[in-house]
């Protein structure tokens, strides 16, 4: 990919994460350090990987996503508002009474099939999704979105046992491994290494990269598209809070929207 073209996913990933930052602020609710470092990982998914049409968001043939950690929503909504799915006004309405776009996804919201917010169920509704272009002899892939924090939960490693067994090789998750959950880190509350041996031992094609780095992400779908017989598994090393110097590696903004003081110098961080 060339500098030019790597240079234009960084400055949309910026400006998603512009997005993110506006509307939590003008929610006053809402969930930043998860959102942010993900940023990067869904962009590159979203406009330069998945096959979708924004003009027909049920299209038979296209690409699903689905985020497993719905708390996360606001980087979907403005990755889904920024694709054309809806006016990127809507993106202001987030969790107001009757918004299409609630606290966490659901089918009210063009592009969001499943919904989602129970964490640990994603990588299941993805199996299903994957199973089903199986039988259907449909060639369409299937992305999820995990967070490290959920990867605690036996759901996952249920789904994970499922997926390889029949070897859903359409299917590719994305684990945003930013350290942290609501509690502290991962590594005090509940430690996931080794987190690639973990997943290889369940049948999964393991690829380990910097989750901020636009050249390893695109590189890392590619591959996981090329593998046959088994799923694959993106461990993405990434920062909670990614982009915005104070909310980068701190808890308190897991789950706490910045103030429209704090949210005038994050978004100077991002210009």
């Amino acid at each position: 990919m060339s500098d030019a073209k790597i240079n234009e996913l960084e400055q949309k990933a910026k400006q998603i994460r512009r997005l993110i930052i506006q509307m939590l602020a003008k929610a006053g609710s809402g969930h930043p350090g998860g959102s942010l470092s993900s940023a990067d990982l869904i962009t590159v998914l979203f406009f330069k990987v998945l096959k979708h049409n924004p003009k027909e968001p049920a299209w038979p043939l296209r690409d699903r996503f689905h985020m497993s950690k719905g708390h996360c929503c606001p980087l979907w909504y403005a990755v889904l508002a920024e694709s054309g799915y809806f006016p990127k006004e809507k993106l202001f309405t987030l969790r107001e009474f009757g918004s299409i776009l609630q606290g966490h996804p659901d089918r009210r919201t063009p592009g969001v099939d499943v919904a989602s917010g129970s964490l640990g169920q994603g990588l299941s509704v993805a199996f299903g999704m994957s199973l089903g272009a199986k039988i259907d002899k449909k060639d369409y892939r299937v992305y999820v979105l995990l967070g490290d924090g959920e990867t605690q939960e036996g759901n996952i490693w249920e789904a994970a046992m499922a997926v390889s067994h029949y070897k859903c090789d359409n299917l590719c998750a994305i684990l945003d491994y930013n350290g942290f959950q609501i509690d502290g880190k991962i590594k005090d509350i509940m430690n996931l290494e080794p987190i690639a041996a973990k997943w290889q031992a369940f049948g999964w094609h393991t690829i380990e990269i910097d989750g901020h780095r636009i050249k390893e992400i695109l590189s890392a779908y590619q591959e996981a598209e090329r593998i046959k017989g088994k799923p694959s598994i993106i461990i993405a090393r990434t920062i909670k809070g990614k982009g915005v110097s104070f909310m980068e590696n701190v808890v308190d903004f897991h789950g706490r929207a910045p103030t429209k003081e704090e949210a005038e110098i994050a978004l100077k961080e991002l210009e």
